[in-house]
């Protein structure tokens, strides 16, 4: 988790009173947005809920939905948010919150296909046509380079129905691959098992050795990021497409 540093307290209030910029800087932010008990986002969902149940509408609140903007709330989750709180905290105050969202999000608002729109959910880039595994692929995939440094770290992206063919990762020692979900709904299947959904924040570990494909559902874009464990002769071995029959049994 990212480590929140804040200054605002000391570089506002610093002289006139030394102990609200510590309070502010040092244990609001410095200790309590650091405790890893919950995440950033839901940290972040939490405050925006607060601050407009308080009918606080000013540059506190627009500071903090910028901050739940940057950790991962997106243009459809901030709507859900402000118009479920304006039920129970006041319509007047759901309006104007909803008119500094709009500014933040202006950005994802305006997206005007479903490629951008899943673009604009996302922190990472969807990056240029994945030309150089199109055979391996049906249907339109991403690829986005994140880091070459230490571990190999790609952002892929898969249009509605696009999918892997069956694959394995070999290595004689280690070796496999990690996927982290970021953005839409997927699907990971080993052979012999089910498939399993896939939603931003899930995780795969795939041992060396293990036959499976991933890609997006019927209806949705879907992206993770591969993380290429390191291993000992690490090499992939493409196999057959995942069949139409059974791909398209999967809601």
């Amino acid at each position: 988790m990212t480590k929140i540093i804040q200054t605002a307290g000391r570089d506002s209030l610093g002289e006139f009173s030394p102990d609200f910029a510590h309070f502010n800087d040092d244990i609001l932010f410095g200790e309590n947005w650091n405790n890893k008990d919950i995440d950033l986002k839901t940290r972040s969902i939490i405050t925006v809920v607060a601050l407009m149940s308080s009918g606080i509408t000013d540059s506190s609140i627009k500071y903090h939905l910028e901050t739940a903007k940057k950790n991962g709330v997106s243009r459809k989750e901030i709507a859900a948010i402000i118009t479920h709180t304006a039920f129970y905290a006041g319509w007047p105050k759901g309006w104007a919150v909803f008119n500094m969202a709009k500014e933040i999000w202006a950005e994802t608002t305006s997206a005007n296909t479903a490629k951008d729109q899943h673009a604009a959910e996302m922190l990472f880039p969807i990056g240029e046509p994945n030309d150089a595994f199109a055979q391996y692929f049906k249907g339109q995939s991403y690829l986005a380079p994140i880091s070459s440094e230490q571990v190999g770290i790609f952002n892929v992206t898969f249009e509605p129905g696009c999918r892997n063919n069956w694959h394995i990762h070999h290595a004689k020692n280690h070796g496999g691959q990690i996927l982290i979900c970021i953005a839409g709904r997927g699907y990971y299947q080993e052979w012999g098992k089910p498939a399993q959904e896939l939603h931003p924040g899930d995780v795969v570990n795939i041992p060396a050795e293990v036959k499976h494909w991933h890609g997006a559902a019927k209806d949705s874009w879907f992206s993770h990021l591969a993380v290429e464990v390191p291993g000992v002769d690490n090499k992939n071995e493409w196999c057959e497409p995942v069949e139409d029959t059974d791909y398209l049994k999967l809601k």
